[in-house]
């Protein structure tokens, strides 16, 4: 029997159930999911995404397989914490709420924990206190963004235990998206939300994001794409509306659809208004 003729559906044993994003992520996707979440296919056999981030996607279709990446491996490691030992986890971020401070922030920042969960804590309460939700490295890899006007920690909609469930189903890699991308196979289906950069880069983010992945690398992963199309999988991708990318995924066949987010990132504010983005699909 073929791939295509054992597709299952996309969905865990509990569809209607909520299981919201853990982390505020730049560049995350939680305005697609609210807004054009029917772009997306319902089934598939596995659901493959080599820039996880926050997980905006795979949250929102809680897949019955999985196969997730991202190059940041100490997101990976909180996410395979989180599967592996969610309630401390939870026991954790209750302590730096009880905690939590100016001087307690910086001191948690500058700390190296060694246990997986008390890492995986320690990211996620950087992520909510920091400026804006921002993750940012210097040179040597240490986080450097400065505390935030956020005091809060331990949200009401946490459900560390519900993503634990669906993550037990998940694959978890840190590797190069093209190496997650072909193994994609008849009837899985990539979502892929890679940093926008485009030939001739612009602005402040999109000049940021040529350090992180180059115009070279956005050909490459076009390639990538394509080539796991024609293998039969289900392509979805969201990247910037600019001519230089449009053309890329124009040459290759793909389906083109603009859409429109407020972006509240930049630090400048006059920098923050609605941007016009791309889907691009594979039908």
């Amino acid at each position: 029997m073929s791939n295509s003729e054992e597709s299952s559906t996309a969905l865990t044993s509990e569809p209607m159930k909520t299981i919201l994003p853990f982390l505020k992520w730049p560049g995350g996707k939680r305005w697609f999911v609210a807004s054009h979440s029917h772009l997306l296919p319902r089934t598939f056999n596995r659901y493959i995404e080599p820039f996880l981030g926050g997980g905006s996607v795979f949250f929102h279709l809680k897949p019955a397989r999985s196969l997730l990446s991202d190059l940041n491996p100490e997101l990976i490691a909180t996410y395979a914490a989180i599967r592996d030992g969610w309630s401390g986890l939870s026991e954790k971020l209750i302590s730096h709420q009880a905690h939590h401070g100016k001087e307690y922030y910086y001191s948690v920042r500058a700390s190296k924990p060694r246990l997986p969960v008390t890492k995986a804590a320690r990211m996620i309460y950087l992520n909510r206190t920091c400026f804006n939700g921002i993750y940012r490295v210097n040179l040597e890899g240490k986080f450097n963004v400065p505390k935030g006007t956020r005091d809060t920690v331990v949200l009401e909609t946490d459900d560390f235990e519900g993503a634990a469930a669906l993550l037990a189903n998940a694959e978890l890699h840190t590797s190069d998206f093209e190496v997650v991308i072909d193994q994609a196979q008849e009837a899985d289906l990539i979502f892929a939300d890679p940093p926008y950069t485009v030939r001739h880069n612009v602005n402040g983010f999109l000049k940021y994001n040529e350090q992180l992945f180059s115009w070279d690398d956005q050909v490459r992963l076009a390639d990538a794409l394509a080539r796991a199309r024609d293998r039969g999988a289900q392509i979805v991708l969201t990247n910037a509306n600019h001519d230089s990318v449009r053309c890329l995924y124009q040459e290759r066949r793909f389906a083109l659809t603009e859409v429109s987010r407020y972006s509240s990132i930049s630090a400048e504010t006059q920098s923050r208004k609605q941007f016009e983005e791309l889907v691009i699909r594979s039908f």
